[in-house]
């Protein structure tokens, strides 16, 4: 998918953690639910870019389906790719270490160790079943993205210390932000 090809749309807002739809495992999308995710598409596209943000998964805006949209934008030019049904079908062995957030938990960021390497077989918007090999940042990124629908966070690859400060960082966070906004 071109930049071009996306549609400008109104931005869906992102669930934020302790949502329990960010744990439910999404389903495949379905030859049914085509209209549904051209549909969605744009809007999860609006909704990572005013994030700002490199990725987002449909249970992070509360859809419960196998979709993700990533834009690393290289050279800030973007470059979106829309991920219907993604799988790892390979991983490396040898593994990177690399500061991940998300943007269903703001302003919280942590190392997380991955497969430095990774093929990931998908299908795009008309169907056709496609695959890419990825590195670096794009191979942490389509992991992060693809954990999500299976309703697992960043934070589930730390030890349960380091995973229980960061959430109760952010809870304080956020009712302090609810606070301030009533």
């Amino acid at each position: 998918m071109t930049a071009a090809a996306i549609p400008a749309a109104e931005p869906l807002p992102i669930l934020l953690v302790p949502d329990p739809r960010l744990r439910a495992k999404a389903r495949a999308v379905g030859p049914g639910d085509a209209e549904a995710v051209r549909a969605l598409v744009p809007r999860m596209f609006a909704a990572m870019y005013a994030a700002p943000g490199i990725g987002l998964a449909a249970p992070q805006v509360g859809v419960g389906l196998r979709l993700a949209v990533v834009d690393l934008q290289p050279e800030d030019k973007p470059a979106p790719i829309v991920l219907v049904n993604p799988e790892v079908v390979a991983a490396s062995a040898e593994r990177a270490l690399r500061e991940e957030g998300c943007l269903s938990l703001p302003g919280q960021y942590a190392e997380v160790e991955r497969p430095a390497r990774v093929k990931v077989r998908f299908q795009d918007l008309t169907g056709a079943r496609r695959e890419m090999e990825a590195d670096g940042l794009l191979a942490a990124c389509l992991q992060h993205e693809i954990d999500h629908l299976d309703g697992i966070l960043f934070v589930d690859h730390l030890s349960p210390l380091r995973r229980n400060m960061i959430l109760r960082k952010l809870a304080k966070e956020l009712k302090a932000r609810t606070r301030g906004a009533a």
